[in-house]
């Protein structure tokens, strides 16, 4: 009996027949390996496997990838997943030094089922806790560290270790808030030639600008004055005169402006 009708007609050997088959067709018709890899959606690799390989060949290692066992690691996964170990590679690779011969994608499946909250079988485990919104992770950046509660200072830090253009982006503004507050626009120059190396674009754009009126800004982060008090005051009188336009002389308006603290 050939194998093919020998085997039950899963999804599995349907797909393995497919691309047997289109492969082997396509470089019978003289199409070089790159183009039929291509064409098929497929890795080189993958596409060379499939021509060198027998079909049956292929049929038992489709299948032996699909049943490993992975309910044995389960326990292990859950406990390690628990405390904050989701990324997939790293759990991959911690059960395959305990011996799980099983496929990259098996477990991976099984991971994004814990991020979900659910198992497989339908019991129920503990969900991973809910990514911080942008908004708070800048609000924990622009406060001073001995500000935040230890809960929001240890979701910081797993932010920084997560991903590293946080961490970059954190130092640099917290460096640049602390020019702001306590005047130090001597360092202003350097702060500026760290962000123009920073890897991040808006950072790099920012340090480029400043640099374009450094003088002035040097003097702002500098010298005790401001423009803040004339600016306050011209909101003022912009709003007295909105709310009076229509309905008195520019006399009254004068007063108004004169009387207001």
């Amino acid at each position: 009996m050939p194998l093919l009708e020998a085997l039950p007609p899963t999804l599995i050997v349907h797909r393995v027949q497919q691309r047997h088959e289109l492969i082997n067709r396509m470089l019978d018709n003289g199409y070089p390996l790159s183009e039929v890899a291509r064409r098929g959606g497929l890795d080189r690799k993958t596409a060379r496997r499939y021509r060198d390989t027998e079909f049956d060949v292929l049929i038992a290692s489709a299948r032996d990838r699909r049943n490993v066992p992975l309910d044995r690691y389960k326990p292990f996964l859950q406990a390690q997943f628990a405390p904050g170990t989701t990324s997939a590679k790293e759990l991959y690779d911690q059960i395959r030094a305990q011996g799980f011969q099983g496929g990259y994608s098996t477990l991976s499946r099984y991971v994004l089922s814990l991020r979900k909250g659910k198992e497989r079988k339908g019991k129920a485990v503990a969900a991973p806790a809910q990514n911080p919104s942008p908004r708070s992770i800048t609000a924990w950046i622009m406060r001073p560290r001995g500000n935040l509660s230890a809960s929001e200072a240890a979701r910081l830090d797993e932010v920084r270790i997560a991903y590293p253009g946080i961490t970059e982006s954190c130092d640099l503004a917290r460096a640049f808030t602390d020019l702001v507050r306590h005047r130090r626009g001597a360092l202003l120059g350097q702060w500026i030639r760290e962000a123009e190396r920073s890897t991040i674009g808006p950072l790099r754009a920012l340090g480029s600008f400043l640099r374009q009126d450094i003088d002035a800004v040097t003097a702002g982060l500098t010298l005790p004055y401001s423009s803040g008090v004339v600016e306050g005051h011209v909101c003022r009188v912009k709003s007295l005169k909105r709310s009076m336009y229509g309905r008195g002389s520019f006399a009254l308006l004068r007063a108004r402006i004169l009387a207001s603290p």
